[in-house]
């Protein structure tokens, strides 16, 4: 698989792709499951539990800030858990390095901790630890891709380049793709130790692509913001309508792509839909 330095285009066209929750059905799981009750017990915030996840869940999954990164996301959650529930020890560093830092990961994270030492830095290193070894105990049947992304994949794969472009953990992503056989469709992994999405994007279009040559496939506001920020195309994977949106891509979106009429009114109706899906 080739680094981002080193890629090269090999068709004229490009397809980009989320992992979580746009090709697999993990998003879910794993905040309901993993990044909510790990950030309670990290706080010591039981007795607020079910408010706090269900808080959690709205921000991270149902509404505009869907597919958030997890330290804004954190950042987001402790502010208001600190003007609602309980104060948070030091959360003004945690907010300022959110905020300042060019690089949001768990790496990041720990060169700002060697640096300045604060409690509230530990504790977000320690939950997306913590974070992260949750997601690696669920099960496989827990982590699966939609209805339809396969196929979907590979008829892209036929006519295009394919490149994952995930905010989610490196070692998760290829461990759950492989599993599925679906990195035999794609040519580029790029997830949260390569850079933002539309920083990968931007690296992606120096390969020689044209700008409406390229489609970023997501469920997130901010697939859709990474594709806007480097004038490229986007296609919604739409929450809990996820087999119909991956069917309509192979069957609709896919073709109009290649043929040069997605842009436009197309994309237009597309986008619509998709914010008009979130809260």
């Amino acid at each position: 698989m080739s680094k981002l330095s080193e890629y090269t285009k090999k068709k004229e066209f490009l397809v980009c792709v989320d992992s979580d929750g746009c090709a697999m059905d993990t998003m879910d799981i794993k905040h309901i499951r993993c990044f909510g009750p790990c950030m309670v017990k990290e706080w010591g915030l039981e007795e607020w539990k079910d408010e706090i996840l269900s808080r959690w869940n709205d921000i991270n999954l149902y509404t505009m800030t869907r597919g958030i990164n997890r330290y804004k996301g954190l950042a987001m959650a402790l502010s208001e858990i600190h003007e609602k529930y309980t104060a948070i020890e030091d959360l003004d560093t945690l907010k300022e390095w959110v905020e300042e830092s060019p690089e949001l990961s768990n790496g990041a994270l720990e060169r700002t901790i060697v640096e300045k030492d604060s409690v509230s830095l530990r504790k977000a290193l320690n939950w997306s630890r913590s974070v992260n070894e949750s997601i690696n105990r669920l099960a496989d049947r827990d982590k699966v891709p939609f209805e339809g992304v396969k196929q979907a994949l590979a008829g892209a794969h036929e006519k295009a380049d394919v490149a994952i472009v995930s905010s989610a953990n490196i070692d998760a992503v290829l461990e759950e793709w492989e599993r599925y056989g679906l990195l035999e469709h794609t040519d580029i992994v790029l997830a949260q130790d390569s850079g933002s999405k539309a920083f990968c994007i931007g690296e992606l279009l120096k390969a020689g692509y044209e700008k409406d040559h390229v489609l970023m496939c997501g469920d997130a506001p901010g697939d859709l913001d990474a594709a806007e920020k480097n004038g490229v195309l986007y296609y919604p994977i739409l929450v809990r309508h996820e087999a119909y949106s991956w069917e309509n891509f192979g069957r609709e979106a896919l073709p109009r792509f290649l043929e040069g009429s997605y842009a436009g009114e197309y994309q237009q109706e597309r986008i619509h839909a998709f914010l008009g899906n979130l809260k």
